[in-house]
Protein backbone atom coordinates (compact mmCIF):
# COMPACT_ATOMS: atom_id res chain seq x y z
CA UNK A 1 0.00 0.00 0.00
CA UNK A 2 1.41 3.55 -1.48
CA UNK A 3 1.67 5.72 1.94
CA UNK A 4 -0.09 8.92 1.04
CA UNK A 5 2.90 12.13 0.27
CA UNK A 6 1.30 14.23 2.87
CA UNK A 7 2.16 11.67 5.47
CA UNK A 8 5.00 11.87 4.31
CA UNK A 9 5.74 15.31 3.80
CA UNK A 10 4.21 15.24 7.79
CA UNK A 11 6.90 12.63 8.84
CA UNK A 12 9.84 14.45 6.91
CA UNK A 13 8.58 17.77 8.46
CA UNK A 14 8.62 15.75 12.21
CA UNK A 15 12.15 15.18 11.37
CA UNK A 16 12.82 18.63 10.34
CA UNK A 17 11.94 19.89 14.08
CA UNK A 18 13.29 17.00 15.63
CA UNK A 19 16.53 17.87 14.04
CA UNK A 20 16.26 21.38 14.84
CA UNK A 21 15.72 20.65 18.47
CA UNK A 22 18.51 17.98 18.97
CA UNK A 23 20.53 21.23 17.36
CA UNK A 24 19.06 23.67 19.82
CA UNK A 25 19.17 22.10 22.99
CA UNK A 26 22.69 20.17 22.49
CA UNK A 27 24.29 23.20 23.96
CA UNK A 28 21.75 23.23 27.05
CA UNK A 29 24.18 20.01 28.23
CA UNK A 30 27.21 20.86 26.73
CA UNK A 31 27.07 24.11 28.28
CA UNK A 32 28.46 22.24 31.58
CA UNK A 33 31.92 20.73 30.46
CA UNK A 34 31.97 23.20 28.40
CA UNK A 35 31.72 26.29 30.87
CA UNK A 36 34.05 24.46 32.92
CA UNK A 37 36.36 23.97 30.55
CA UNK A 38 36.28 27.83 29.43
CA UNK A 39 35.55 29.26 32.68
CA UNK A 40 32.81 31.17 31.66
CA UNK A 41 30.50 33.05 34.60
CA UNK A 42 26.38 32.20 35.02
CA UNK A 43 25.34 35.73 32.98
CA UNK A 44 27.78 34.26 30.03
CA UNK A 45 25.81 31.20 29.86
CA UNK A 46 22.82 33.26 29.80
CA UNK A 47 24.09 34.89 26.98
CA UNK A 48 25.22 31.61 25.11
CA UNK A 49 21.79 30.86 25.51
CA UNK A 50 20.15 33.80 24.32
CA UNK A 51 22.03 35.22 21.67
CA UNK A 52 21.15 32.13 19.30
CA UNK A 53 17.33 33.35 19.11
CA UNK A 54 18.64 36.79 17.93
CA UNK A 55 18.98 35.03 14.70
CA UNK A 56 16.36 32.84 15.19
CA UNK A 57 14.10 36.37 15.10
CA UNK A 58 15.24 37.49 12.26
CA UNK A 59 14.31 34.81 9.91
CA UNK A 60 11.52 33.41 11.40
CA UNK A 61 9.97 36.48 10.51
CA UNK A 62 11.45 36.55 6.55
CA UNK A 63 11.40 32.92 6.70
CA UNK A 64 7.42 32.79 6.63
CA UNK A 65 7.06 35.57 4.08
CA UNK A 66 9.48 33.48 1.59
CA UNK A 67 7.77 29.92 2.26
CA UNK A 68 4.57 31.56 1.16
CA UNK A 69 5.68 33.41 -1.91
CA UNK A 70 8.44 30.99 -2.83
CA UNK A 71 7.59 28.11 -1.66
CA UNK A 72 8.49 25.97 1.73
CA UNK A 73 10.37 22.74 0.20
CA UNK A 74 13.00 25.51 -0.50
CA UNK A 75 13.12 27.72 2.53
CA UNK A 76 13.34 24.76 4.63
CA UNK A 77 15.51 22.82 3.02
CA UNK A 78 18.24 25.96 2.73
CA UNK A 79 17.57 26.47 6.40
CA UNK A 80 18.48 23.01 7.63
CA UNK A 81 21.11 22.60 5.34
CA UNK A 82 22.60 26.06 6.99
CA UNK A 83 22.13 25.60 10.57
CA UNK A 84 23.68 21.65 10.54
CA UNK A 85 26.75 23.03 8.80
CA UNK A 86 27.34 25.58 11.27
CA UNK A 87 26.41 22.90 14.38
CA UNK A 88 29.39 21.38 12.86
CA UNK A 89 31.51 24.22 13.03
CA UNK A 90 30.48 25.20 16.46
CA UNK A 91 33.49 23.54 18.50
CA UNK A 92 36.12 25.43 16.48
CA UNK A 93 34.29 28.79 17.10
CA UNK A 94 33.94 27.87 20.46
CA UNK A 95 38.34 27.53 21.00
CA UNK A 96 38.55 30.68 19.25
CA UNK A 97 36.85 33.05 22.06
CA UNK A 98 33.56 34.14 23.76
CA UNK A 99 32.92 36.22 20.90
CA UNK A 100 33.70 33.70 17.91
CA UNK A 101 31.45 31.12 20.16
CA UNK A 102 28.39 34.14 19.97
CA UNK A 103 28.47 34.52 16.27
CA UNK A 104 28.23 30.87 15.20
CA UNK A 105 25.02 30.73 18.29
CA UNK A 106 23.81 33.36 15.80
CA UNK A 107 24.17 31.86 12.51
CA UNK A 108 22.79 29.16 14.34
CA UNK A 109 19.51 30.58 14.90
CA UNK A 110 19.24 32.38 11.42
CA UNK A 111 19.27 28.71 9.91
CA UNK A 112 16.45 27.34 12.40
CA UNK A 113 14.48 30.59 12.15
CA UNK A 114 12.48 29.72 9.29
CA UNK A 115 11.55 26.28 10.61
CA UNK A 116 8.54 26.95 11.83
CA UNK A 117 7.03 29.52 9.21
CA UNK A 118 8.36 26.96 6.32
CA UNK A 119 6.02 23.52 7.30
CA UNK A 120 2.98 25.96 8.37
CA UNK A 121 3.48 26.87 4.52
CA UNK A 122 3.68 23.76 3.21
CA UNK A 123 0.63 22.44 5.44
CA UNK A 124 -1.68 25.13 4.28
CA UNK A 125 -1.29 23.73 0.99
CA UNK A 126 -0.95 20.30 1.57
CA UNK A 127 -2.89 19.17 4.59
CA UNK A 128 -6.63 18.96 4.36
CA UNK A 129 -8.41 20.80 6.88
CA UNK A 130 -10.29 17.94 9.19
CA UNK A 131 -6.29 16.53 9.43
CA UNK A 132 -4.79 20.14 9.96
CA UNK A 133 -4.91 20.30 13.77
CA UNK A 134 -3.60 17.05 14.41
CA UNK A 135 -0.77 17.45 11.12
CA UNK A 136 0.22 20.10 13.04
CA UNK A 137 0.52 18.18 16.76
CA UNK A 138 2.60 15.44 15.38
CA UNK A 139 5.03 18.04 13.69
CA UNK A 140 5.34 19.98 16.99
CA UNK A 141 6.30 16.93 18.70
CA UNK A 142 9.68 17.22 17.18
CA UNK A 143 10.02 19.68 20.05
CA UNK A 144 9.86 17.02 22.81
CA UNK A 145 11.26 14.23 20.62
CA UNK A 146 13.96 15.96 19.40
CA UNK A 147 14.51 17.47 23.43
CA UNK A 148 14.82 14.06 24.79
CA UNK A 149 17.24 12.69 22.14
CA UNK A 150 19.50 16.30 22.51
CA UNK A 151 19.05 15.77 25.94
CA UNK A 152 19.96 11.94 26.16
CA UNK A 153 22.33 11.97 23.23
CA UNK A 154 24.20 15.04 24.45
CA UNK A 155 24.87 13.53 28.17
CA UNK A 156 26.21 9.97 26.69
CA UNK A 157 28.42 11.31 23.58
CA UNK A 158 29.88 13.65 26.58
CA UNK A 159 30.49 10.79 29.21
CA UNK A 160 31.88 8.21 26.46
CA UNK A 161 33.80 10.99 23.92
CA UNK A 162 33.60 14.77 24.17
CA UNK A 163 31.38 17.72 23.80
CA UNK A 164 32.81 18.18 21.06
CA UNK A 165 31.30 14.91 19.05
CA UNK A 166 28.12 16.38 20.29
CA UNK A 167 28.45 19.10 17.44
CA UNK A 168 29.55 17.02 14.87
CA UNK A 169 27.05 14.14 14.63
CA UNK A 170 23.99 16.21 15.17
CA UNK A 171 24.97 18.74 12.43
CA UNK A 172 25.74 15.21 10.26
CA UNK A 173 21.81 13.80 10.57
CA UNK A 174 20.82 17.57 9.00
CA UNK A 175 22.85 17.12 5.93
CA UNK A 176 21.48 13.49 5.65
CA UNK A 177 17.84 14.89 6.05
CA UNK A 178 18.70 17.41 2.95
CA UNK A 179 19.63 14.71 0.88
CA UNK A 180 15.85 12.88 1.31
CA UNK A 181 14.36 16.44 1.31
CA UNK A 182 14.90 17.86 -1.86
CA UNK A 183 14.82 14.71 -4.02
CA UNK A 184 11.57 13.71 -2.91
CA UNK A 185 9.08 16.70 -2.16
CA UNK A 186 7.92 19.61 -3.77
CA UNK A 187 6.38 23.39 -2.42
CA UNK A 188 2.88 22.49 -4.11
CA UNK A 189 1.05 18.74 -4.32
CA UNK A 190 0.06 19.48 -8.11
CA UNK A 191 3.96 19.71 -8.57
CA UNK A 192 4.41 16.33 -7.03
CA UNK A 193 5.80 13.45 -9.81
CA UNK A 194 4.38 10.89 -7.65
CA UNK A 195 1.09 11.93 -5.96
CA UNK A 196 -1.90 9.84 -6.58
CA UNK A 197 -4.96 11.94 -8.38
CA UNK A 198 -6.94 10.82 -5.81
CA UNK A 199 -4.96 12.70 -3.10
CA UNK A 200 -4.59 15.73 -5.17
CA UNK A 201 -8.16 16.25 -5.34
CA UNK A 202 -8.47 15.75 -1.87
CA UNK A 203 -6.16 18.44 -1.21
CA UNK A 204 -7.23 20.68 -3.57
CA UNK A 205 -10.88 20.36 -2.31
CA UNK A 206 -10.38 20.71 1.67
CA UNK A 207 -6.40 22.46 2.30
CA UNK A 208 -6.70 25.73 3.73
CA UNK A 209 -4.81 27.81 0.66
CA UNK A 210 -4.62 26.68 -3.03
CA UNK A 211 -2.26 30.18 -4.60
CA UNK A 212 1.18 32.01 -3.61
CA UNK A 213 0.29 34.54 -1.29
CA UNK A 214 0.61 38.62 -2.27
CA UNK A 215 1.91 41.07 -0.25
CA UNK A 216 0.32 40.66 3.46
CA UNK A 217 -0.74 44.00 4.92
CA UNK A 218 1.71 44.48 7.78
CA UNK A 219 0.11 47.43 9.53
CA UNK A 220 -3.46 45.84 9.20
CA UNK A 221 -1.62 42.69 10.43
CA UNK A 222 0.07 44.25 13.38
CA UNK A 223 -3.00 46.21 14.82
CA UNK A 224 -5.71 42.92 14.34
CA UNK A 225 -6.50 41.31 18.03
CA UNK A 226 -6.68 37.96 17.17
CA UNK A 227 -3.49 38.24 15.48
CA UNK A 228 -1.80 39.84 18.96
CA UNK A 229 -3.93 37.18 20.85
CA UNK A 230 -2.12 34.53 19.42
CA UNK A 231 1.35 36.74 19.60
CA UNK A 232 0.76 36.80 22.97
CA UNK A 233 0.54 33.51 23.76
CA UNK A 234 3.36 32.74 21.64
CA UNK A 235 5.75 35.15 23.51
CA UNK A 236 4.33 33.72 27.41
CA UNK A 237 4.26 29.79 25.88
CA UNK A 238 7.86 30.51 24.98
CA UNK A 239 8.94 32.67 28.14
CA UNK A 240 8.38 29.11 29.63
CA UNK A 241 9.83 26.70 27.69
CA UNK A 242 12.61 28.26 26.51
CA UNK A 243 13.72 29.35 29.98
CA UNK A 244 13.21 25.30 30.91
CA UNK A 245 14.90 24.18 27.80
CA UNK A 246 17.92 26.12 28.10
CA UNK A 247 18.14 25.50 31.90
CA UNK A 248 16.55 22.32 32.83
CA UNK A 249 19.64 20.59 32.58
CA UNK A 250 21.62 23.02 34.71
CA UNK A 251 18.80 23.05 37.33
CA UNK A 252 19.15 18.85 37.45
CA UNK A 253 22.43 19.68 38.10
CA UNK A 254 22.56 22.18 40.32
CA UNK A 255 23.31 22.26 44.10
CA UNK A 256 20.76 21.96 46.55
CA UNK A 257 21.38 24.97 48.64
CA UNK A 258 20.66 26.65 45.39
CA UNK A 259 17.20 25.37 44.90
CA UNK A 260 18.41 23.06 42.14
CA UNK A 261 18.47 18.85 42.60
CA UNK A 262 22.16 18.52 42.98
CA UNK A 263 21.97 15.13 40.59
CA UNK A 264 25.49 14.63 38.26
CA UNK A 265 25.46 14.41 34.56
CA UNK A 266 27.27 10.85 34.08
CA UNK A 267 24.39 10.10 36.82
CA UNK A 268 20.79 7.69 35.58
CA UNK A 269 18.97 9.70 37.63
CA UNK A 270 19.85 12.82 35.75
CA UNK A 271 18.57 11.28 32.36
CA UNK A 272 15.81 9.59 33.93
CA UNK A 273 14.28 13.44 35.51
CA UNK A 274 14.93 14.79 31.55
CA UNK A 275 13.77 11.60 30.00
CA UNK A 276 9.78 10.88 31.27
CA UNK A 277 8.47 14.51 30.98
CA UNK A 278 9.67 14.49 27.63
CA UNK A 279 8.32 11.54 26.57
CA UNK A 280 5.40 12.82 28.04
CA UNK A 281 5.42 16.13 26.56
CA UNK A 282 5.71 14.25 22.92
CA UNK A 283 2.48 11.92 24.16
CA UNK A 284 0.49 14.80 25.12
CA UNK A 285 1.38 17.20 21.77
CA UNK A 286 0.10 14.17 19.43
CA UNK A 287 -3.12 13.45 21.39
CA UNK A 288 -3.60 17.14 22.10
CA UNK A 289 -3.92 17.64 18.36
CA UNK A 290 -6.56 14.47 17.67
CA UNK A 291 -8.30 15.73 20.67
CA UNK A 292 -8.92 19.24 19.32
CA UNK A 293 -9.98 18.14 15.39
CA UNK A 294 -12.58 15.18 17.44
CA UNK A 295 -14.49 17.99 19.49
CA UNK A 296 -14.17 19.91 16.16
CA UNK A 297 -15.43 16.99 14.07
CA UNK A 298 -18.53 16.46 16.77
CA UNK A 299 -19.85 19.76 15.95
CA UNK A 300 -18.41 21.61 18.44
CA UNK A 301 -17.53 25.60 17.44
CA UNK A 302 -14.10 26.16 16.47
CA UNK A 303 -13.42 29.23 18.16
CA UNK A 304 -14.67 27.30 21.41
CA UNK A 305 -12.70 24.43 21.22
CA UNK A 306 -9.42 26.77 20.63
CA UNK A 307 -9.98 28.71 23.52
CA UNK A 308 -10.93 26.00 25.89
CA UNK A 309 -7.56 24.03 24.94
CA UNK A 310 -5.40 26.58 25.13
CA UNK A 311 -7.02 28.02 28.40
CA UNK A 312 -6.40 24.63 30.19
CA UNK A 313 -3.29 23.97 28.63
CA UNK A 314 -1.73 27.43 29.54
CA UNK A 315 -3.27 27.46 33.68
CA UNK A 316 -2.86 23.90 34.06
CA UNK A 317 1.26 24.58 33.58
CA UNK A 318 1.64 27.55 35.34
CA UNK A 319 -0.50 25.57 38.33
CA UNK A 320 1.97 22.95 38.19
CA UNK A 321 5.44 25.37 37.17
CA UNK A 322 4.13 26.97 40.06
CA UNK A 323 4.05 23.90 42.99
CA UNK A 324 7.53 22.57 41.65
CA UNK A 325 10.06 24.91 43.81
CA UNK A 326 8.07 23.69 47.28
CA UNK A 327 8.96 19.63 46.53
CA UNK A 328 11.87 17.84 48.05
CA UNK A 329 10.97 14.72 46.38
CA UNK A 330 12.63 13.78 43.24
CA UNK A 331 9.12 11.88 42.35
CA UNK A 332 7.16 14.79 42.77
CA UNK A 333 9.30 16.93 40.40
CA UNK A 334 9.21 14.77 37.90
CA UNK A 335 5.08 13.91 37.85
CA UNK A 336 4.71 17.54 38.02
CA UNK A 337 7.19 18.42 35.08
CA UNK A 338 5.32 15.61 33.38
CA UNK A 339 1.99 17.53 34.05
CA UNK A 340 3.27 20.60 32.65
CA UNK A 341 4.21 19.43 29.53
CA UNK A 342 1.03 17.37 29.20
CA UNK A 343 -1.02 20.94 30.30
CA UNK A 344 1.52 22.03 27.19
CA UNK A 345 0.44 19.47 24.62
CA UNK A 346 -3.28 19.87 25.14
CA UNK A 347 -2.90 23.50 24.46
CA UNK A 348 -1.30 22.84 20.71
CA UNK A 349 -5.19 23.10 19.82
CA UNK A 350 -5.13 26.50 20.83
CA UNK A 351 -2.96 29.31 19.72
CA UNK A 352 -0.53 26.56 18.33
CA UNK A 353 -3.28 26.90 14.74
CA UNK A 354 -4.91 29.19 14.75
CA UNK A 355 -2.43 31.35 12.30
CA UNK A 356 -4.38 29.38 9.14
CA UNK A 357 -7.93 30.43 10.61
CA UNK A 358 -7.20 34.40 10.52
CA UNK A 359 -5.50 33.94 6.84
CA UNK A 360 -5.20 30.42 4.94
CA UNK A 361 -2.71 31.80 2.44
CA UNK A 362 -1.01 33.80 4.51
CA UNK A 363 -0.26 31.12 7.21
CA UNK A 364 3.61 31.51 6.78
CA UNK A 365 3.90 34.99 7.24
CA UNK A 366 1.26 34.94 9.96
CA UNK A 367 3.77 32.23 11.84
CA UNK A 368 6.65 33.60 11.03
CA UNK A 369 5.53 37.41 12.52
CA UNK A 370 3.82 35.75 15.48
CA UNK A 371 6.60 33.54 16.04
CA UNK A 372 9.12 36.30 15.54
CA UNK A 373 7.39 38.27 17.53
CA UNK A 374 7.17 35.72 20.27
CA UNK A 375 11.08 34.36 20.19
CA UNK A 376 11.90 37.64 21.70
CA UNK A 377 10.89 35.67 24.48
CA UNK A 378 13.68 33.01 23.51
CA UNK A 379 16.24 35.54 24.00
CA UNK A 380 15.10 37.69 27.08
CA UNK A 381 14.30 34.80 29.33
CA UNK A 382 17.68 32.99 29.09
CA UNK A 383 19.18 35.95 30.02
CA UNK A 384 16.99 36.82 32.63
CA UNK A 385 17.64 33.27 34.41
CA UNK A 386 21.03 33.72 34.05
CA UNK A 387 20.68 36.60 35.89
CA UNK A 388 19.13 35.89 38.02
CA UNK A 389 21.18 32.93 39.54
CA UNK A 390 24.19 35.30 39.08
CA UNK A 391 22.95 37.49 41.83
CA UNK A 392 20.68 35.40 43.88
CA UNK A 393 21.92 31.51 43.38
CA UNK A 394 18.15 30.79 43.51
CA UNK A 395 15.69 28.85 40.99
CA UNK A 396 12.64 30.24 42.67
CA UNK A 397 12.42 33.46 41.27
CA UNK A 398 12.47 31.85 37.83
CA UNK A 399 9.76 29.27 38.63
CA UNK A 400 7.60 32.26 39.38
CA UNK A 401 7.96 34.63 36.92
CA UNK A 402 7.03 31.57 34.31
CA UNK A 403 4.37 30.94 36.28
CA UNK A 404 2.86 34.59 36.01
CA UNK A 405 4.10 34.56 32.04
CA UNK A 406 2.13 31.93 31.65
CA UNK A 407 -1.27 33.08 33.39
CA UNK A 408 -1.62 36.45 31.16
CA UNK A 409 -0.70 34.38 28.23
CA UNK A 410 -3.63 32.24 28.83
CA UNK A 411 -5.70 34.93 29.90
CA UNK A 412 -5.10 36.81 26.63
CA UNK A 413 -5.96 34.41 24.79
CA UNK A 414 -8.99 33.72 25.76
CA UNK A 415 -10.37 36.92 25.79
CA UNK A 416 -9.10 38.27 22.37
CA UNK A 417 -8.67 35.29 20.12
CA UNK A 418 -10.54 34.39 16.99
CA UNK A 419 -11.60 31.88 14.17
CA UNK A 420 -13.26 34.43 11.41
CA UNK A 421 -10.53 34.81 8.41
CA UNK A 422 -8.90 38.52 9.11
CA UNK A 423 -6.75 38.47 6.13
CA UNK A 424 -8.40 37.59 2.23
Amino acid sequence: MMIPIRFRLVLMSFLAVFICYIDRVNISVAIIPMQEQFGWSEAQTGIIFSIFYIGYVLTMILGGILADKYGGKTVLGVGVLLWSIFTMLTPFFAYNGFLALLFIRVLIGLGEGITFPSWHSLYARWIPFNERTRSIAITNSGISAGTIFGYVATALIIASYSWEWVFYSFGMLGLIWFIFWHKNFTSDPQDHKHISSKELELIKSEAPADSTASKLPLRKLLTNLPFIAITVATFCNNWALFTFISYLPKYVNSPISTGGLGIELDSAIFIVMILIPSIVSVLALISGGYLADSLIKKGLQVLRVRKTVNTIGFLGGATCLSMIPFQDSHISIIILLSFTNAFSGIAVGGYGVNHADLGPKYTGSIVGFAGGIGMIAAIISPFVAGLILELTGSWFLIFNISTFVLVFGGLFYLFFADTKIQFE
